[in-house]
């Protein structure tokens, strides 16, 4: 095995650090090999069945969905205690600490920072999520998301992306790694070689980022390559075919013959390793995504993504079944001895650099009770408070609406426009409900539509009149939050006769406030008055309610075109 890797970054390994990996990985058998490459999700809190867990599969990692921090941290001691190598306990950390605990700070999603135009603002990020992971025993970040918001109607990325602009992403990544890396937290970032071209979701069907090579160098090989430069010890890899470079590597490679790049020797080892020089952990987007699973059959994907060049596997369909995937192809030699003990080395390697056999040895893997204090503290709320004040974007007033008072606007009606088909997972609640009151508390009168029942005489036959004296003014407020495996992310206005969209909009002044998706003006271009807020927030709609009552600027730059190049859509 090649230990002097380790001495390259962006490991960076000291000889004692070296002698830790070479003497744990010669002990270890075939069987806990392959468990050191698979990071399942767990939910399980009891620790006798984590015990029983860890004995069975020996993971090299976890995964938790947010759970409350003192629940997680227990989670996260039990597997720590109950693992002979330390783990790698992993979490979605995109917008802040609710990433692994529910109790955490919801700071903001990624494009909400990027619209306040200072990094500062991403370094918070980044140290928000450190902090609060820290605290619960949770050392790995699936974040930062290095993805270009290039395609107004893809459902999975927008306001997890820094937007579209190239400096402006590279800027906040990279600070957001250190606010992450001043918490001892390592990244994933993701999702390798790039989301945001295509308008579907790799859950649901393997993408395609269908850039020349000349473009792609120009815009995500511009963010990879500063990604890498800072000696990022793992990266995550989308399920997203790459044409252009995957036949730049192999010219006789067919278009059939094509794959998604946790599938691709071209795109992992010609452009990630070969290219770009990266020589950290490779870790798989979710193997149960369908972008992977309908790329080739299980039993040939899983060693095969082992063998094009990957180290870890995230998720699993039936666990004992993954495994039994691998010891078959290690058995028959579609995975290679060499190729699982390369993978087993960085893995381990990662883990060295990252001081987890010292911390473990030390007894502090997993902080004790007191760091709890640190999950949604005082501090972390009031730097919530600026960025959302910071963040929200007045897209545009061509009716000069704004401001808005009691005295112009007396009776107002609102609608709340949110999913109503649950689906995938979210960084937190919406908060959306409480426009109602923040707009009682200034004097208005509101009344909420009812789309639970709808009136059937406003719905077919109300007229100009009749919506008059019901209201001055007519406020939409979406929360069409970004969410794993739906295929679109727009407004789906009632069925029936589209009741709740604004016919009356040259009657009746109408405003639009987005708290997710920023591109709702494709569907709503008639309405004069909109606002883009990213992030769905306590924070993020009080300093809405501000900003339309005159008494704070709005702040916030377009990190995005949310104007879509849609005729109409500025007027």
């Amino acid at each position: 095995m090649n230990f002097a890797m380790l001495k390259n970054a962006p490991f960076s390994l000291n000889d004692s650090q070296i002698e830790w990996v070479k003497t744990t990985i010669e002990k270890m058998s075939d069987e806990e090999k392959i468990g050191q490459i698979f990071c399942p999700i767990s939910g399980d809190t009891e620790p006798e069945k984590i015990k029983a867990f860890v004995d069975e599969f020996h993971p090299g990692g976890v995964l938790y969905r947010p759970m409350p921090a003192k629940v997680i941290q227990n989670c996260h001691r039990s597997f720590q205690e109950n693992s002979d190598i330390p783990m790698l306990l992993a979490a979605n950390l995109e917008s802040g600490g609710v990433g692994i605990a529910s109790d955490g700070t919801y700071y903001s999603r990624p494009m909400g920072v990027a619209a306040t135009g200072d990094s500062k603002n991403a370094y918070r990020l980044g140290y928000i999520s450190g902090k609060e992971a820290k605290a619960v025993g949770c050392n790995w970040s699936f974040a930062p998301i290095c993805d270009l918001d290039k395609n107004y109607l893809n459902p999975i990325m927008n306001v997890r992306t820094f937007g579209d602009n190239v400096n402006a992403v590279i800027e906040c990544v990279k600070e957001q790694l250190k606010g992450l890396s001043d918490n001892e937290v390592a990244a994933a970032a993701k999702h390798f070689p790039g989301d945001g071209v295509d308008f579907r979701d790799q859950h649901l069907v393997a993408s395609v980022n269908s850039l020349s090579v000349e473009e792609y160098d120009e815009s995500y090989g511009k963010i990879w390559q500063e990604v890498v430069n800072t000696g990022i010890l793992s990266v995550m890899v989308g399920h997203i075919l790459q044409p252009a470079y995957s036949k730049y590597f192999n010219p006789e490679l067919k278009d059939e013959e094509i794959l998604p790049a946790t599938l691709s020797k071209e795109i992992l080892q010609g452009l990630l390793r070969g290219k770009l020089g990266f020589n950290g952990v490779i870790v798989t987007d979710a193997t149960p995504m369908l972008g992977f699973t309908a790329s080739m059959k299980r039993s040939e994907s899983l060693p095969a993504c082992i063998m094009a060049g990957c180290d870890m596997i995230l998720f699993n369909k039936d666990i004992r079944e993954d495994y039994q995937y691998i010891r078959d192809a290690l058995s028959d030699g579609r995975l290679t001895k060499e190729r699982l003990d390369e993978a087993v080395l960085r893995i381990l390697g990662m883990k060295a650099a990252m001081n987890l056999p010292e911390k473990k040895a030390d007894g502090i893997i997993v902080p004790g009770d007191e760091a709890l204090s640190d999950v949604g503290c005082n501090q972390h709320k009031e730097w919530t408070k600026q960025c959302a004040d910071e963040a929200v974007t007045l897209v545009k007033d061509t009716q000069k609406l704004l401001p808005i008072s009691p005295d112009k606007y007396r009776k107002i009606r609102l609608y709340l426009i949110e999913d109503r088909v649950g689906g995938g997972f979210k960084d937190g609640d919406s908060e959306i409900n409480r426009f109602k009151e923040l707009l009682e508390k200034e004097g208005f009168e509101v009344s909420v539509y009812d789309y639970s029942k709808p009136d059937f005489y406003e719905m077919f036959e109300s007229g100009v009149g009749y919506a008059k004296e019901k209201f001055d003014l007519a406020i939409y407020v979406a929360c069409i939050d970004t969410a794993s495996n739906q295929a679109v992310r727009r407004i789906d206005w009632l069925h029936l006769m589209a009741a709740d969209a604004p016919w009356f909009v040259e009657e009746i002044p109408t405003m639009f406030i987005s708290l997710a998706n920023p591109y709702h003006l494709v569907d709503a271009p008639m309405v004069k008055t909109f606002i883009n807020a990213y992030t769905p927030t306590k924070e993020v709609c009080e300093a809405v309610i501000e900003k339309i009552m005159g008494r704070s600027d709005f702040k916030g730059q377009n990190p995005i075109d949310p104007f879509c190049n849609i005729w109409g859509s500025r007027f």
